[in-house]
């Protein structure tokens, strides 16, 4: 199974709260509608801090392929540009899970 972490700041000029509002309340309602994802959880930080992300969403996946074809249908592609037009920066890291302690 593929993990997609998806490390987020938020636009210049964008208020932190705002920011969190947006990623709790606006942008998940259009991750959840992205065909072929099997887990999304959106993380966001509880203080503002300029090193690091203001938050990071986690989506799984099948593999690589149901990700890339999951991104071009018309849901994922709504989900990019929202999340382009609202962060700054976006950095995916694409990891395989190895559960240590459950």
């Amino acid at each position: 199974m593929l993990k997609n972490f998806s490390l987020m700041k938020r636009k210049d000029g964008m208020a932190f709260e705002e920011f969190r509002k947006w990623a709790l309340l606006e942008h998940v309602t259009l991750g959840e509608k992205i065909p072929g994802m099997l887990h999304y959880r959106m993380n966001v930080a509880l203080e503002e801090n300029a090193n690091t992300p203001d938050a990071i969403s986690e989506m799984w996946f099948e593999n690589m392929d149901a990700r890339n074809k999951a991104f071009a249908t018309d849901e994922g592609k709504a989900a990019g540009a929202d999340a382009a037009a609202h962060c700054s920066s976006r950095q995916h890291v694409f990891v395989e899970e190895k559960v240590v302690i459950e």
